[in-house]
């Protein structure tokens, strides 16, 4: 594969052997980050696991987590809309 890659891209031009060493650091850097993604996402997964276990409704801190992403006018007018909606179906 590294032949494949190098013979393609290379062609006996050093320029090319040069591209070709950046997309392997390229390809390289992404696919440590995804191993730290999978392994971040294994700790929120164990955290979630852990509020669980001690009682807390892991829906409702999710729901907390996503509210706490957005800035307060965001909320405001997701709010007013989610409340008007209510009202329409007379669930208020």
């Amino acid at each position: 594969m590294d032949d494949d890659l190098e013979g393609g891209l290379a062609g006996g031009d050093n320029t090319s052997t040069v591209a070709a060493g950046q997309l392997r650091a390229f390809i390289e850097r992404i696919e440590r980050l995804e191993e730290e993604k999978k392994t971040i996402s294994d700790d929120i997964k164990d955290v979630y696991s852990e509020a669980k276990g001690t009682g807390f409704d892991t829906k409702a801190m999710r729901e907390i987590i996503r509210l706490r992403k957005k800035d307060q006018a965001e909320r405001q007018e997701a709010e007013s809309i989610l409340d008007l909606y209510k009202a329409a179906l007379g669930m208020i």
